[in-house]
C-alpha cells in the first residue's frame, strides 16, 4: 500500500492519501467483516431462541404471548 502524509506547516501529519485500488480494497474488506459481525450476531441470537424454546418445553419457563413477543423485535 503506497500511502502519502499531508502534513501542516509545522510537520504534523494531518491527512493521508493512497490509490483508489487501495480505497476500494479497504471498503470491500470493511463490508466483508459488518457481514461477518451480522452473522455472528445472529447466530448468538438463534441460539438463545433455540435454549429458550429448550428451557419452554421442559417447563422451567413460561412462553409469551405473540404481541410480547412481536414487541421485542
Amino acid at each position: 500500500m503506497n500511502l502519502q502524509y499531508i502534513t501542516d506547516a509545522k510537520g504534523h501529519k494531518s491527512a493521508v492519501q493512497l490509490p483508489l485500488k487501495d480505497w476500494e480494497q479497504i471498503q470491500k474488506d470493511l463490508s466483508e467483516l459488518e457481514r461477518l459481525r451480522n452473522k455472528k450476531l445472529f447466530m448468538t441470537e438463534l441460539a438463545e431462541a433455540v435454549e429458550e424454546m429448550k428451557l419452554i418445553k421442559e417447563g422451567k419457563k413460561q412462553a409469551r404471548n405473540a404481541e410480547d413477543f412481536l414487541n421485542e423485535l
